[in-house]
């Protein structure tokens, strides 16, 4: 009889063809036959000490030097007091910050670091890189030595090709993290630090540290204060600078500091800055307190440093284009930025899931509740600036209309819940990826964002509009005014207060959305508020400015590209689309439309053409160095998201984007 074998089940399958098992592969032997044995694997050296949650015996000093523009590096030096364990040890093991606030992935720019030389007494010390950990480094101490001198540079990007630039000709961006190392063995919050940096000549500073008073020449000392504190507290300066204060007179400091490429960007007018000072406004009424001692907006108008939007517990860095104030009325689609990052300061860095806690900045972090950490930062982000007017009602439903449309169109979420994306930090490291839509890349923060929205018009039903997510919002984020000590939570935490709002089954409401695989979006918040998701041939104006500030053209919704206007190349695909099953991928360029040379007009002109005419569009596309037509049997016309009024219903979305008194 024919043996027939199975990968799997092997055994059973031989019982049922009643014949004898046999493996599918057969084990090797323990040995060969000349009695070489196989390899054992190398045991793994001893684990780094643990963090303890004790004073750390001294204070650590660093000094930055930031002065050197013409390379893009950074200087340090810094001396760590070498406690009496690790004297007895014979080593003090010094950690590189790995776990970025706010990055949710080991990210840290180790890479970067250079030329470190650790030393005592004036005597170098040899140093060892973990042979597990790169993040760790192993410095053997005597039992007579009390301090290390530690010398290194950051070696910060010249170019956006290695990585994010952090130094320009007028601007520095000075993250602790990547400037420091700290000692093993201890949470960072009870490991004491005292900080300066030295700038150009004559440039100002922000952050959200404050200085001890004893400046020296271009030197600033800042006061001694924790490691974690320290990390969480990024300076921008630069030769161009200007600070605003925001707060209401005798309110708790709030100051807008921005930095500019050139002087004549930071040029704005009072409409503008009482616009910034609205933020704060209703941002203060709507969670009902304020968890700083002061907060500083660090904003960066600029074309020239790397982009950035991070959140900070009395700061955030943002990055906005240079033009930002100067060209106001088409600065709009940015205009959230500022909204979303000092939202954080409630949400994330004062309450903070527990999993994302972390005693160190090596220990490993879990995202689980990332859509409530980003999501509903992202809804209030959005909602705040409409509040304060930084966008316009209109244009707040226009986008909200673009984002509804996008993530209804994931091709990705019918095999991805958007819970197992709160791991992409991780898992893709925040790099560009081929298929952003089927892989669904980080889509707990918008997804998250319409899932609250869905959550808000629930609890405005179920109290008959007398509460809404504000509620939310003054209950989980406004307890222990003025406290800067982080307070964590868990997945039941938000149940709980959810159900003090308004009773209902907000376990289930919110696992259907978060935890299972859902083939539409959750757009029962639009349908709630009064609205419906609609398409016209109108351009979206959130979209369309966006495009023109970027130089895109996006055809999303139609063919399911999104184009560079200047060369004609594919910066998205969107899977399954049109363009997708022409054979069309990311990186093509368009160099010719039905016979004419590529242009965003004759693009568009060929789509709403073949509406009627039912010969399929036909591109002439350049992959690298080769050359094809592809023809696209699209007759649709032009399709763009919008909000549409249903009449007779409601108008809670209105309500829910105006400013609250």
């Amino acid at each position: 009889m024919t043996i027939r074998l199975f990968r799997a089940g092997t055994f059973l399958a031989a019982l049922v063809l009643g014949t004898h098992a046999v493996p599918a592969f057969a084990a090797p032997a323990s040995a060969s036959a000349q009695g070489q044995p196989q390899p054992e694997a190398t045991p793994l050296p001893s684990p780094l000490p643990q963090p303890k949650d004790i004073a750390f015996p001294g204070t650590l000093k660093l000094s930055v030097n930031a002065t050197d523009l013409d390379h893009h590096v950074m200087t340090m030096h810094e001396t760590v007091p070498v406690p009496q364990s690790a004297r007895e040890a014979g080593e003090l093991v010094l950690l590189y910050p790995k776990w970025v606030p706010g990055g949710h992935a080991p990210e840290g720019t180790i890479m970067q670091l250079g030329g470190l030389v650790a030393s005592a007494g004036g005597k170098t010390i040899p140093w060892l890189r973990d042979p597990v950990d790169v993040f760790a480094f192993h410095v053997p101490v005597t039992k007579d030595q009390t301090q290390l001198d530690l010398d290194f540079k950051l070696l910060s990007p010249v170019t956006d090709d290695e990585g994010r630039v952090v130094m320009t000709p007028h601007i520095v961006n000075v993250q602790w993290n990547e400037v420091s190392l700290y000692p093993a063995g201890y949470y960072s919050r009870n490991i004491p630090v005292q900080a300066s940096v030295t700038l150009p000549h004559g440039w100002q500073a922000a952050t959200a540290l404050r200085t001890n008073g004893n400046a020296t020449g271009d030197t600033l000392n800042y006061g001694v204060v924790p490691y974690n504190t320290l990390v969480d507290s990024p300076i921008f300066a630069g030769a161009y600078f200007r600070k605003v204060a925001l707060n209401a007179p005798g309110g708790v400091p709030v100051t807008l500091n921005m930095v500019a490429d050139k002087p004549g960007d930071l040029a704005y007018d009072d409409a503008e800055l009482q616009i910034h000072r609205n933020l704060v406004t209703q941002a203060i009424l709507t969670f009902g307190s304020q968890h700083y001692a002061h907060y500083d907006f660090l904003m960066a108008l600029t074309d020239e440093l790397g982009g950035i939007g991070l959140e900070h517990h009395q700061s955030s860095e943002d990055s906005v284009s240079e033009d930002y104030f100067t060209d106001w009325k088409h600065s709009f689609p940015q205009r959230d930025l500022l909204a979303h990052e000092y939202t954080h300061s409630w949400n994330g860095k004062y309450r903070r899931p527990a999993d994302l806690y972390g005693p160190t900045f090596n220990s490993p972090q879990r995202g689980s509740l990332l859509w409530v950490y980003e999501g509903q930062t992202q809804f209030w982000g959005n909602v705040l600036a409409a509040r304060s007017g930084l966008v316009s009602k209109d244009q707040g439903f226009e986008a909200l209309a673009l984002m509804a449309a996008s993530y209804d169109a994931q091709a990705g979420r019918t095999w991805r819940p958007v819970a197992d994306t709160t791991n992409d930090p991780i898992i893709a490291q925040r790099a560009p990826q081929s298929w952003r839509d089927y892989q669904r890349s980080e889509d707990y923060y918008v997804e998250g964002q319409l899932v609250w929205l869905d959550a808000d018009m629930m609890i405005r039903k179920l109290s008959h509009d007398t509460k809404s997510l504000d509620d939310f919002a003054k209950a989980f984020f406004g307890t222990n005014n003025g406290s800067i000590i982080v307070s964590t939570y868990t997945f039941d935490d938000v149940v709980l207060t959810l159900n003090k709002v308004v009773p209902y089954d907000w376990a289930k409401f919110l696992h259907e959305r978060i935890s299972t695989v859902q083939k539409r979006a959750p757009l029962g918040g639009l349908e709630a508020g009064g609205y419906k998701l609609v398409f016209t041939d109108k351009e979206n104006a959130f979209e369309a400015q966006a495009g023109k500030n970027r130089h895109r053209l996006s055809l999303r919704f139609s063919l399911g590209v999104i184009i560079s206007a200047k060369n004609g190349k594919l910066g998205t695909v969107a899977w399954d689309s049109p363009a997708y099953k022409a054979g069309l991928a990311i990186h093509d360029e368009i160099v010719a439309v039905n016979g004419d040379t590529f242009s965003p007009e004759g693009l568009i002109d060929a789509i709403k053409a073949a509406k009627t005419d039912k010969a399929p569009i036909t591109l002439l596309v350049k992959s690298d160095e080769h050359y094809r037509t592809v023809a696209i049997p699209y007759h649709d016309g032009l399709r763009y998201p919008h909000l549409e009024r249903v009449d007779n219903t409601p108008d809670r979305l209105t309500t829910l984007y105006s400013p609250r008194h």
